[in-house]
Formats: C-alpha cells, structure tokens, sequence
C-alpha cells in the first residue's frame, strides 16, 4: 500500500486517518500537539512525527 502523511488529528482527522491506516497505508500523522499524534499511534499504530516535513 501506500506511505502518507496525515497532518491534523481534530474532529475529522483522527477518524480519517484511521481509516487509511485500518485499509493498510502505512500511515505517519503530525498534530500540533503532541500527545494527540501520541494517542493516534497507541489505537491505530503508524507512527507520529514531530514536524510537519519529517511525516512527508
């Protein structure tokens, strides 16, 4: 599949990178803060990335 970068994990972004990763998308996110892109990985796996040009 494919490699993406998800930048934004609010509201609709959490959910919608899950989905990418759920159908197999190798999946990096970034979020301002933190401990939401934290929260991203632990459920879904992937991993997070601490600036927006390091998950592309």
């Amino acid at each position: 599949m494919a490699k993406v970068a998800f930048l934004g994990l609010g509201v609709m972004g959490f959910p919608m990178a899950g989905h990418l990763a759920a159908k197999g998308h190798e999946v990096t996110v970034y979020n301002r803060t933190p401990a939401k892109a934290a929260a991203w990985v632990a459920r879904h796996g992937g991993r997070a990335a601490a600036t927006p040009r390091e998950a592309a």
